[in-house]
């Protein structure tokens, strides 16, 4: 199992979602973190990676042993352009 860390931006956009949506998405790093489960894409021209939960989108970066959320939030138009 990889350990999930939160950037610190990562962390607020989480604390400021309901419980039940962070209940889901902590299911949803949870899954990918243990089993390498979940809708993963690369992000063409930065080394960072989208995985979907559901109306939301978590942005990361990982390396063999970590995965480091940077973003956390509902899926826009300007979701990807900002991070």
């Amino acid at each position: 199992m990889k350990t999930i860390i939160f950037s610190r931006a990562a962390y607020r956009d989480f604390e400021a979602l309901s419980a039940d949506i962070q209940a889901q998405i902590d299911a949803t790093l949870d899954a990918y973190a243990m089993f390498g489960r979940g809708d993963v894409k690369h992000l063409g021209g930065r080394n960072a990676h989208r995985l979907r939960s559901g109306r939301y989108r978590i942005l990361f970066a990982e390396d063999e042993v970590t995965i480091l959320a940077i973003y956390i939030g509902k899926r826009e138009t300007t979701t990807y352009l900002r991070h």
